[in-house]
């Protein structure tokens, strides 16, 4: 496995890619006008030209403290709503971790660097799970679940962005830090639907808590089995769940969770399901379990799934989907530390790019994919962190 990688990290490097004849987005732009290719065969075509010039570049990373990268290494990172910034959970090496925010303004060709703005918050709690919070404004917090330690209960933080003293300039006040107890959630989301304003969900063992910020109200929805995915729908009050049974099941957020009308769907993987995400229209979901399946579904229809997107490797690690509908790719980097990309229109897998470091399963690289990566004015690509290192794919 180590030889194969190596062999793909060296054709990684090379600047000329051979690329088959006719294979080109000339060619391609010119078989579609003349009716040579159906829609869907010209934009997954178009895709895999996109994909096989992908090419990485090293980012440089500025720091207020030169050394905070020097022995710590990142273990996830989440882009904000535009793609400006990158929230990120450093590992730390006596143990514990530390957030940073990365601005993306300059991640641009030919330097391609970046700014990192740390916080003075540092936990020795696992973080299991984290997404952005629109709680004053938009993605003006952070929500991190941590699990709990000894006899102290787990608990969910609502972390202020503005704590990171260079990632908002001109905000001198910093929001308002909220710390809720509870068990020890696996997976947390934030609701973006106007009926579940100031809201976020945490999956639990075997239950589903739907917290109100503001209002401090809480539902308990009680669950066969503990809850490791969730998102909400933007359109509807849904809350969308996987679980560690295979189980992905809807939470109609208007029932009353003692009654029986609460859930909407069901469907079914053969493994624990680790991520769950919503698309066309919010009709349809695809998700991801630890057998390496995964599959998209119909949210109409949960009898059969429409596509499998094959090569995904996983056994027993938490591991994200990256759904881009605009570009028409799905992203999913394996337990091998090899990170693929996917046609949405046929399942097709356009590209596999491996890790620039041997696999293990402490160096699984964490990847973010825009169309506008650096904000209004960036570009497509692919942001990669694996230990202390950023690197840069453009797609273009």
């Amino acid at each position: 496995m180590e030889k194969k990688r190596l062999q793909l990290v060296e054709e990684e490097l090379q600047t000329k890619k051979l690329t088959r004849v006719g294979f080109d987005a000339t060619s391609l732009l010119r078989k579609r006008q003349l009716g040579l290719l159906t829609t869907n065969k010209y934009t997954r075509l178009a895709n895999e030209v996109r994909t096989s010039c992908m090419q990485r570049n090293k980012v440089r990373i500025e720091s207020t403290d030169p050394s905070a990268l020097a022995s710590d290494q990142f273990n996830l990172i989440l882009a904000n709503t535009h793609k400006s910034q990158v929230f990120t959970v450093i590992d730390v090496k006596v143990s514990g971790s530390k957030y940073s925010i990365i601005n993306l303004n300059r991640l641009q060709n030919p330097n391609f660097i970046v700014k990192m703005s740390e916080s003075l918050y540092f936990t020795n709690r696992k973080v299991n799970s984290v997404c952005w919070a629109s709680l004053n404004h938009l993605d003006s917090h952070i929500l991190l679940c941590s699990m709990g330690v000894a006899k102290t209960p787990g608990c969910a933080t609502l972390l202020p962005a503005s704590l990171f003293a260079h990632s908002h300039p001109g905000m001198y006040q910093p929001g308002m830090l909220c710390i809720f107890r509870i068990p020890s959630a696996w997976s947390c989301a934030w609701s973006q639907n106007i009926q579940t304003s100031n809201c976020f969900s945490t999956g639990l063992s075997r239950q589903v808590l739907l917290t109100n910020v503001v209002t401090g109200h809480q539902q308990l929805f009680r669950t066969g089995s503990d809850v490791l995915a969730q998102q909400f729908a933007v359109s509807t009050p849904l809350l969308y769940n996987g679980c560690r049974s295979g189980e992905v099941f809807g939470i109609d957020l208007r029932a009353q969770p003692r009654g029986k009308g609460w859930k909407t769907m069901r469907l079914f993987h053969e493994s624990a399901v680790t991520s769950v995400r919503i698309l066309r229209e919010e009709q349809c979901v695809v998700a991801s379990d630890m057998a390496g399946k995964i599959k998209l579904w119909d949210l109409r229809n949960c009898t059969k799934s429409l596509m499998d997107f094959e090569g995904h490797v996983n056994q027993h690690t938490y591991l994200p989907l990256h759904v881009h509908e605009e570009e028409g790719i799905l992203i999913a980097v394996g337990q091998d530390c090899y990170t693929r990309i996917w046609s949405l229109q046929d399942a097709h897998l356009l590209r596999t790019i491996p890790s620039p470091y041997p696999a293990c399963k402490e160096d699984i690289p964490s990847v973010v994919f825009s169309s506008r990566l650096g904000g209004l004015k960036g570009g497509p690509g692919l942001l990669m962190a694996v230990r202390q290192d950023l690197y840069y794919f453009p797609y273009n």
